[in-house]
């Protein structure tokens, strides 16, 4: 069987040029046209063709670069570099431009703001062209690892015990000076102690300045000042809570947001009246889990004629009540009956948003025969009911609606599904950049990323590429 052998030293008559070597359907031919089809003075970059000085990369070559990058796991500015010398797709689309990786950061340090708007010009031209209607959003959150490490996360606590460890040691080493001889091996080692003093002196005023700055703050890293401490089963990391709210017509992403809470319990108003404001009008329903069950930011949407659709932790748990629960007590009137028919009345408001009732005489509850199973406390039954109680149990009730359930159903495919594709698909397990700026810019490149290869795979790369240019 004869064999193709390749010559590298063959010459032709006509080269072939750049644009030959890709292919009219390769993808990244609609990274080209959507970088294309961006507003740049929108986003907040401005050209200036008359600047002085050596010439610089043009923001559109730049841009190509990060988000195509991005779009298959490739966001280190040296990797970024090194692809636009070896990849043949990353030197088509810059036109073989070939910035070196301080470029590469560098631009990406100083157009954080305008980064964090790509995927609001991106979702706006989805709407555009009919892929998101905006009826019904999803919405939820994932912890991702921020570029610091936990151990320069100080709180109160550790910062006073480094400071009594501090002290010892510059107490040893002080009584270590006053007993060494003064002898020849004695002083290269006053010279290792007095370095050392000297450096357990700057520590401790470096603490001492940590613990002034935590009279604010319950905790802070030194690192990253803006990043949270996240829990992973019995560990901590330093992390953000990135925020992802989905259309539900083709599962496209609408809005993102990076916060430095580690839950999810303040989030929902803010984040559905941020992807409405990108729709530029109210969505009908919108669906979160019950890690979004705060009944006071429930009721924000909810007051705006939105149907909210998120499960209470009591409705997820699926717990029978036990046979003394808050659930077996009868209200009315603005006091409860217990099982056995005795009355607790308003005793207190507990934290300003929920009040205690609790039966009127304690020796009712000592002297009943269900006391020790009902409660155990000396001064009788206690019950919380929440100011807003009323909503909570209407909320809840709505999303026990059968047509609620069937909305309800398809949280997980249409909300996690881009969080797994980030996650998995393009290794996206930590920020590259610090603060809430940087990880805010990333978090808008990785999801327009996923939008993307999502309209790709509806339209096709010619089609999508035609109706881009039609933009």
């Amino acid at each position: 069987m004869a064999y193709r052998y390749g010559n590298r030293n063959q010459i032709n008559l006509f080269p072939e040029s750049m644009e030959d070597y890709i292919a009219p359907d390769d993808p990244v031919r609609a990274y080209d046209a959507f970088i294309g089809a961006l507003d740049f003075r929108d986003l907040g970059i401005t050209f200036d063709t008359h600047k002085v000085g050596n010439s610089q990369y043009h923001p559109h070559a730049m841009l190509k670069l990060l988000v195509y990058g991005y779009s298959y796991g490739i966001r280190s500015s040296r990797k970024l570099e090194r692809a636009c010398h070896h990849n043949l797709s990353f030197i088509w689309l810059t036109s073989g431009l070939k910035p070196d990786h301080k470029t590469i950061a560098e631009f990406r340090r100083k157009n954080k703001e305008a980064l964090a708007q790509i995927l609001k010009q991106c979702a706006k031209i989805c709407i555009k062209l009919n892929l998101i209607e905006g009826n019904t959003l999803f919405l939820d959150g994932t912890k991702i690892r921020a570029n610091a490490s936990i151990a320069n996360t100080w709180t109160k606590k550790k910062a006073k015990k480094a400071l009594k460890h501090i002290d010892e040691r510059i107490k040893d080493i002080l009584t270590q000076c006053d007993t060494v001889d003064d002898t020849e091996e004695g002083l290269g080692s006053l010279v290792t102690m007095d370095k050392e003093l000297k450096d357990q002196k700057i520590l401790k005023s470096k603490v001492k300045n940590i613990l002034k700055e935590l009279q604010e703050e319950e905790s802070f890293n030194t690192t990253d000042l803006e990043c949270t401490s996240i829990k992973k089963g019995k560990n901590f990391y330093a992390g953000f809570n990135f925020q992802s709210t989905v259309d539900g017509k083709e599962g496209l992403i609408l809005s993102t947001d990076v916060v430095s809470e580690n839950n999810d319990l303040n989030q929902f108003a803010f984040q559905i009246n941020q992807a409405n404001h990108t729709l530029n009008k109210k969505c009908q329903i919108a669906v979160a889990d019950c890690g979004y069950a705060s009944t006071d930011n429930l009721e924000k949407i909810d007051n705006q004629g939105i149907k909210v659709i998120v499960p209470s932790q009591r409705q997820v748990t699926k717990k029978e009540p036990s046979l003394f629960a808050k659930e077996r007590f009868t209200y009315q009137d603005d006091y409860y009956l217990c099982p056995q028919g005795h009355k607790l009345t308003p005793y207190r408001l507990n934290k300003g948003n929920n009040i205690v009732y609790k039966i009127a005489d304690k020796k009712i509850c000592l002297a009943c025969a269900c006391y020790g199973i009902c409660t155990t406390s000396p001064t009788g039954r206690t019950i919380s009911r929440l100011l807003k109680e009323e909503v909570r149990q209407r909320l809840e009730a709505q999303y026990d609606e059968p047509s609620s359930q069937e909305v309800y159903q398809l949280r997980k495919e249409k909300v996690e599904l881009p969080f797994g594709h980030i996650k998995h698909n393009l290794k996206f397990d930590s920020f590259l950049l610090r603060g809430l700026k940087g990880v805010k810019a990333e978090a808008s490149i990785l999801a327009t990323c996923f939008n993307l290869v999502r309209m790709i795979t509806l339209l096709g790369v010619p089609g999508l590429v035609k109706e881009l240019n039609a933009c």
